[in-house]
C-alpha cells in the first residue's frame, strides 16, 4: 500500500534515509536530525508517500514543491529510497509512479531530481522511466 506520509511515518522514513547515505558513502553528510524532520513536516516544508507492507515501510520518497521559471510548478524528489532487502520487488516502480501521479494531481509541468553518476541501477531505472538526465548543468551549493 502507497499512502501520504504522516507525522508517526518520519521515524521510518529517517531510517531510510540514513540507509540510502550510507549506500551513498555520506553517512557523516546526514546532519539533519528526527527532530528536524518532525518540525519541517509540521511546517510543510515537505511531503512524503510511504510504502507499508505488513506494518512495515519497506520505502518512501521524499519531495516538495519549486519552480521553474522556464516551466512553472514542479516537483522536486529529494529522497526516494526502497530499504536493500525489499529491492527488486517492483516497489520501487510503484513508488515513483506514485510520485508522478502527486505531481500531475498538482498540476506540475515538470518533476526533477538528481542521481549519482555512479549509480548505474538508478540511473538505469530513471532512463526506462523516459527521463532525461543532463550532464550539462552542474550542481553548486553552500551549506550554512
Amino acid at each position: 500500500m502507497i499512502r501520504k506520509a504522516t507525522k508517526n511515518d518520519l521515524s521510518a522514513i529517517y531510517g531510510l534515509v540514513r540507509e540510502l547515505a550510507i549506500y551513498e558513502k555520506s553517512e557523516d553528510a546526514l546532519t539533519a536530525t528526527l527532530e528536524d524532520y518532525e518540525k519541517d513536516f509540521a511546517a510543510g516544508v515537505f511531503e512524503a508517500l510511504v510504502l507499508e507492507e505488513e506494518g512495515e515501510i519497506r520505502g518512501m520518497t521524499l519531495y516538495y514543491m519549486t519552480y521553474s521559471t522556464w516551466k512553472g510548478k514542479m516537483l522536486y524528489l529529494e529522497d526516494f529510497c526502497v530499504s536493500e532487502r525489499f529491492r527488486r520487488f517492483g516497489y520501487g516502480q510503484q513508488l515513483f509512479d506514485a510520485f508522478v501521479a502527486v505531481a500531475k494531481e498538482k498540476e506540475c509541468r515538470m518533476v526533477r531530481w538528481q542521481v549519482l553518476d555512479w549509480n548505474e541501477p538508478a540511473v538505469n531505472f530513471y532512463k526506462k522511466n523516459g527521463a532525461t538526465i543532463e550532464d550539462f548543468w552542474w550542481t553548486c551549493k553552500i551549506i550554512f
